[in-house]
């Protein structure tokens, strides 16, 4: 007989009203929280060993108290609850959203009173409108039931650019500015870079962030008044009065709750002691069906890719897993590798958001190394030089291998373009395209030979596989975003690209 399926925070039906929460003991985390106090919430998930799942898997507590700690003399805090999911592979954010929305709320108001927070805002991308009506239809019940008394609750309404779930990217957003990464110093005080702004500006730049996350145009040209996020760093713990600002996922608030009711030795019961806990798992690609599903950190890869999606089609076998876009390929002789922050890294991998698309061996790994590098260097903001081009030469190399007219040159050129597209990278998208390359390179040196003119077993062509976020995942079939083949490199859907970069053309 089957395990039955963990559900501590993935319910397994969805939760339609929030009286229906309150009825299966929701709200309870927040009358912990008032009993507790600030600080010994603190140390409560601190002591879970509670760590973020938008990807970095830093220790929630200590992001907390580092918050905390820091508080402006004369503003209050911000929460942002990211839930921009835009990492290809993943659905749990939205599923989370979909299923329960009062968790998460839940779990962003006990942050909200602990840091002394006087807004939430949720972001979301635009495109997400059935996840938007959710969450603005539990804000209203949430308010409704006093549950927000004294904290302001938004929605953001994000644009599709991949930068867009990038922490300091997102805070661009927030301020009506497009998505692109600030340099951040290691503390990180408020949404906006200068400035304190009263009320009634703050209330302006969320409109302006608003339109800017549906497609629009910035409603401001940097230079007037704001400088870009090229120019500026984000303001440091000395030397300002702006509020620092706590952002997490929206997977690791909904954590909070159950820690706060039930204690940290109930949330180690499953996991390690380094990774304790659960983790929501989305597994997609060459699989009998894509799903999402809870499972216990720790657990391995294979046995998620089975639990979750049945593992690959009968009569195949797995050959490479991509943990998103964000992780080298893991072949299939690591199938067995724990899923933990510290095994999956030992495996020359990460755990990110994990949401994990499988290959099996009728897949060519060279087409999908070129929709990875091509994915990248479209959704690349273009403030670093070498992340722009070079990813965009990238992807053209590996467009060559695939129509297997490739030459020795082209290995050369390809080996040369992965060493020096992170140089002066402000973010992680061009280590991600180094690391994901690297490792066909390493991994599967086989797939690029057989592509070349002069082989005497040169492959077929192949068309490139599409890497994109998923748009849907529904009744086991994945759908992937095919609108992002037409997507520029300038960030339009222009027949041709301007040749300009997003920051160029934007900002």
């Amino acid at each position: 007989m089957a395990d039955a399926p963990l559900s501590r925070v993935l319910d397994l039906r969805p939760v339609r009203t929030l009286q229906a929460y309150l009825d299966a003991g929701g709200g309870a985390g927040l009358e912990a929280a008032a009993r507790l106090g600030p600080a010994a919430t603190i140390e409560e998930l601190t002591a879970s060993g509670l760590r973020g799942r938008g990807g970095a898997g830093f220790p929630t507590g200590t992001k907390w108290a580092t918050v905390a700690a820091n508080a402006s003399p004369t503003n209050r805090a911000t929460v942002v609850v990211n839930a921009a999911e835009g990492e290809p592979g993943s659905f749990k954010d939205r599923t989370l959203v979909g299923r329960n929305p009062y968790r998460i709320l839940e779990g962003a108001l006990i942050a909200a009173r602990t840091v002394d927070a006087h807004r939430v805002i949720v972001a979301l991308k635009a495109s997400f409108t059935e996840e938007l009506a959710r969450i603005r239809a539990a804000i209203a019940e949430v308010e409704a039931a006093g549950w927000a008394d004294g904290v302001v609750l938004d929605v953001l309404e994000g644009p599709e650019e991949y930068l867009f779930g990038e922490e300091s990217a997102l805070l661009e957003v927030l301020e009506g500015r497009p998505p692109f990464p600030r340099v951040a110093p290691p503390f990180r005080h408020g949404a906006e870079e200068v400035g304190i702004e009263d009320d009634g500006r703050a209330r302006e730049r969320q409109r302006a962030a608003r339109r800017w996350g549906v497609g629009a145009q910035p409603p401001r040209q940097h230079g007037e008044g704001d400088a870009s996020a090229a120019e500026v760093q984000m303001a440091g713990a000395t030397g300002t009065e702006a509020a620092p600002t706590l952002a997490n996922n929206a997977e690791t608030l909904a954590n909070v709750p159950g820690i706060l009711t039930n204690g940290p030795a109930w949330f180690r019961e499953l996991g390690t002691a380094e990774s304790p806990g659960t983790v929501v798992c989305t597994i997609s690609g060459w699989v009998q069906r894509a799903g999402v599903g809870e499972i216990a950190l720790g657990t391995t890869l294979r046995q998620a890719i089975v639990d979750i999606a049945g593992g690959p089609p009968p009569g195949s076998e797995v050959t490479a897993v991509l943990s998103g876009v964000s992780n080298p390929f893991l072949t299939a002789d690591a199938l067995d590798t724990p899923l933990t922050y510290e095994d999956m890294a030992a495996a020359n991998s990460g755990l990110g958001t994990a949401g994990f698309i499988v290959f099996d061996d009728s897949v060519d790994l060279v087409a999908v190394a070129q929709g990875v590098a091509r994915f990248l260097a479209v959704e690349s903001c273009g403030q670093c030089t070498p992340c722009k081009q070079d990813g965009l030469a990238i992807a053209a190399v590996l467009e060559r291998f695939c129509a297997s007219n490739a030459t020795e040159h082209d290995v050369d050129e390809l080996a040369a373009k992965v060493e020096t597209v992170t140089d002066e990278a402000r973010c992680y998208l061009a280590t991600q395209q180094q690391r994901v390359v690297n490792s066909l390179l390493a991994q599967f040196p086989e797939a690029l030979s057989v592509h070349l003119e002069a082989a005497e077993s040169r492959a077929e062509p192949v068309a490139p596989v599409l890497i994109a976020p998923l748009k849907t995942l529904e009744g086991g079939v994945a759908t992937v975003d095919d609108a992002h083949a037409a997507k520029q490199p300038d960030w339009t859907t222009d027949d041709v690209d301007s040749g300009a970069t997003p920051a160029e053309r934007l900002g």
